[in-house]
């Protein structure tokens, strides 16, 4: 019997790259524009969700009809001059290539913006390693909303079924989305959120580490 394709499903964003507080700042500036102060903690727990379900999240469905599209625009203008400031998460490449070399399809799945994609990917070496990746233009719901995991699937394999996926992170919302859409997660611990919060979620493992998500996958799929 052939053995299942194993394909893991990596978030970019506060996984791959440190990035979770700056976009946390950013929203809070951009609700202050409109003139909604919220505390920064509550913006940080809903780090993770795509603009479209975050604020919305945050507030409620009038506001967000009402000054969404301001808040939204507002975050990519206050994250732009943090980009430059980003790094990676230590191990991010070196993970990316492990999988590679295991035989294992690696589809980054991100709902950022195309350009933040870009220069991410660029942070980490990732066109070198990555099967494909997502952005935002992929998908109209982002996490929670499982859609962009089954973008992100659809370009590994044209046998979802066959496969067996794994999906990695670092915020609950990533989990809850691998929840709905069916597939184990391994969660890593540089987005801010507890271990408990993310086995709460979903999470099936946590790791402190990159190197500990790759000795997870490694042992996992043996």
């Amino acid at each position: 019997m052939d053995r299942k394709e194993r394909i893991a499903l990596v978030d970019v964003d506060g996984t791959l790259v440190d990035t979770n507080y700056q976009h946390a700042l950013a929203w809070y500036r951009a609700f202050r524009r409109v003139g909604r102060v919220l505390p920064l903690w509550r913006i940080h727990r809903h780090i993770g969700m795509g603009g479209d379900q975050l604020v919305p999240a945050l507030t409620d469905d009038d506001f967000d009809e009402q000054h969404g599209d301001d808040v939204r625009a507002g975050w990519a203008e206050e994250f732009a001059p943090m980009l430059g400031e980003v790094a990676p998460v230590d191990g991010a490449h070196e993970l990316l290539a492990a999988l590679r070399e295991d035989g294992v399809r690696v589809v980054l799945a991100s709902s950022g913006k195309p350009e933040h994609v870009d220069a991410f990917l660029d942070l980490v070496d990732g066109r070198s390693v990555a099967d494909a990746w997502t952005t935002s233009e992929d998908v109209e719901r982002t996490k929670p909303a499982p859609d962009l995991l089954e973008v992100a699937l659809g370009k590994a394999t044209d046998r979802p079924a066959d496969a067996d996926v794994v999906v990695v992170g670092d915020s609950t919302w990533d989990f809850v989305a691998a929840r709905r859409f069916g597939a184990r997660g391994v969660a890593l611990l540089t987005g801010g959120f507890s271990q408990e919060e993310l086995t709460e979620a979903g999470a099936a493992e946590v790791a402190a580490s990159l190197p500990e998500v790759g000795r997870l996958l490694h042992r996992g799929w043996r």
